[in-house]
């Protein structure tokens, strides 16, 4: 497994525990109280932090346990693969930003304009790893 494989394995699961603990914090204060109350916005700014900390993190660790020459070695597959990867995630966040715009519109409660366009951002992210793991897998 290549490096760059290695990353994306990381990015994907990070686009999926932080926003699943994330999502535990918040689905539990939205029990007690009403989503206007919910008080969200330092655990959203938390779990932002938390995941580009972890990113950097588990890159470096897997730098350690990697050959030199694997981490610095990048081929025009590489570059491909994170151009269509970088792609897919971009198509998938222009869709997903539809709906925190056509909540906006409707005047809904920030709470769920926020939470919508974090959702947005975390698929974007999980659907840009997948979409690179799977070239690496099957080839491009």
């Amino acid at each position: 497994m290549s490096f760059e494989e290695k990353r994306s394995w990381i990015y994907a699961a990070l686009a999926v525990v932080v926003p699943a603990v994330y999502a535990a914090v918040v689905l539990r204060r939205l029990a007690e109280t009403s989503a206007a109350d919910v008080a969200y916005v330092r655990p959203l700014i938390a779990a932002i932090v938390a995941a580009m900390v972890l990113n950097i993190l588990a890159n470096i660790v897997a730098g350690m346990f990697s050959r030199r020459e694997d981490v610095d070695k990048k081929d025009e597959r590489d570059h491909q693969i994170h151009r269509v990867g970088e792609f897919v995630g971009f198509h998938v966040m222009s869709l997903g930003a539809l709906v925190p715009l056509v909540l906006a519109m409707t005047e809904a409660d920030y709470f769920w304009i926020a939470n919508a366009l974090y959702l947005s951002f975390c698929l974007a992210a999980f659907a840009s790893a997948v979409a690179k793991i799977v070239a690496y897998r099957r080839g491009f």
